[in-house]
């Protein structure tokens, strides 16, 4: 468990800006670890998350945040980073248009090469295999399998330091994760889920990631901060 290397070990932490990486961002925190933070421009449509982002490492106390150029929308591929594909406002069979390719694999890539700079071996990511949207790399099996590769391909874990890919939501429902985000005192205002939003960053409420936050809002019993704004 995460608990067993805490006490001011250092931890990377993928922050997007959206409320699941906040919430793990606070649970790292809580448990021990001087954080990390690290983000991504990517080359998404909702770039708008990168503000949100700043502001949820700096609520909640990260000792560095970095935003690192990694344009692999440039590849194309998904409706988060290509504007002519639409981002669909109804739910969608199978794996949707918003599944960017590869994109946890490759920002845990970085975040290892980060944590091994740092003399870091816990790594953290908001990944979800319950109330999320289907994707690939946000399942249980992925961050196990990602885990082994980091301790195959790396200094540190040939020489028996090895890493852990921590996911502390992977099984959480959407309510359960605002819950414990809200115990922790996790500022939802802060954050941002919508693939589409207002210049001004208001969420359109019409697509997935709208709809899944809405609902774990009204599951958990809560209203959604960042609505009132």
């Amino acid at each position: 468990m995460a608990a067993e290397r805490a006490g001011g070990s250092r931890a990377v932490v993928l922050v997007s800006g959206g409320l699941d990486s906040a919430t793990t961002l606070a649970l790292a925190r809580a448990t021990g670890f001087a954080c990390y933070a690290l983000s991504f421009d990517y080359g998404q449509r909702h770039a708008i998350e990168l503000q949100a982002a700043a502001r949820v490492a700096r609520s909640l106390g990260a000792v560095e945040h970095r935003v690192l150029s990694l344009p692999i929308g440039e590849l194309g591929g998904s409706a988060l980073t290509d504007e002519n594909i639409a981002i669909p406002e109804t739910p969608s069979e199978g794996i949707p248009v918003t599944y960017v390719p590869a994109r946890n694999t490759v920002f845990l890539a970085i975040a290892l090469a980060w944590a091994e700079v740092l003399a870091a071996r816990d790594i953290f990511i908001g990944a979800n295999a319950v109330d999320y949207s289907g994707y690939p790399d946000c399942r249980p099996e992925f961050i196990a399998a990602f885990e082994r590769l980091s301790n195959l391909a790396t200094r540190a874990g040939v020489e028996g330091d090895p890493f852990h890919i921590r996911a502390p939501l992977i099984e959480m429902s959407k309510a359960e994760i605002i819950r414990r985000g809200n115990e922790l005192g996790v500022d939802y205002a802060l954050t941002t889920s919508c693939y589409a939003p207002a210049a001004d960053g208001r969420p359109c409420g019409a697509c997935e990631s709208c709809r899944i936050r809405a609902a774990g809002f009204a599951a958990a019993g809560l209203t959604d901060p960042a609505l009132s704004l």
